[in-house]
């Protein structure tokens, strides 16, 4: 069972839970003496433990789709990840937080471009900013609340006297939010919106904002050509 530090007095430690402790079930199982219990740490380092529930329960909603081994997919991600960001062979029970992202951040992808659906929470199982806001991007959801169809919203908006035609985008910062959010961006200022949500847009590479369907490559040359 896994929770959180929430306090410590003396020798005395208080800890919240993530699930329903049944404490009639342990003392049942510890065959009536008192229950043992074991503390870890995360340090920063290594993989965290959230990190490997998010990924596993995120493997087992894909096997639950699939029918497949959850082994099966385990070795497909890591083998993924290893491309994808150039490292060496790895452990999901001692590799860095960092590979844990990678990690995450493959399979929902995947999960994403196939269209697979998945029980986990969505916004809370994305590493940090960057790539919660570059997936947003990808699939047009809310960054906020993973509602589809989503605006793209510029960080200074678009209009105000400008004309869309002659913005290079290449200079913006995006984000994507849906209707209800982006109508709220506008109403109490980008500023305001920003320190509300804690979010920060992003500037995207060349490669990107074709891929986003933000230019075209035509535009792109024209840009260029225009420098």
């Amino acid at each position: 069972m896994d929770g959180k530090l929430i306090s410590v007095q003396g020798n005395k430690l208080t800890i919240s839970v993530d699930d329903v402790f049944n404490l009639e079930k342990v003392i049942r199982l510890s065959d009536g003496k008192q229950p043992s219990v074991g503390l870890t740490i995360d340090d920063n380092r290594h993989i965290s433990r959230d990190q490997q529930k998010k990924i596993f329960a995120l493997i087992h909603d894909l096997c639950s789709y699939t029918g497949d081994e959850p082994k099966r997919w385990e070795n497909e991600f890591k083998w993924r990840v290893q491309v994808t960001f150039g490292v060496d062979e790895f452990s999901l029970s001692d590799c860095s937080i960092t590979i844990g992202n990678y990690m995450i951040l493959t399979i929902l992808e995947f999960l994403f471009e196939e269209n697979i659906p998945f029980r986990t929470k969505l916004w809370d199982s994305l590493p940090q900013d960057f790539p919660r806001q570059r997936l947003a991007l990808i699939n047009r959801t809310c960054v906020l609340c993973g509602k589809p169809h989503a605006d793209l919203a510029h960080y200074k908006a678009v209009g105000m006297g400008r004309n869309r035609h002659l913005i290079d985008e290449r200079k913006m910062f995006f984000f994507t939010l849906c209707r209800e959010h982006h109508q709220e961006q506008h109403r109490i200022g980008i500023n305001n919106f920003m320190k509300k949500y804690h979010i920060r847009p992003i500037k995207l590479s060349d490669e990107d904002l074709i891929r986003f369907k933000i230019l075209t490559k035509k535009r792109l040359e024209e840009l260029k050509n225009a420098e």
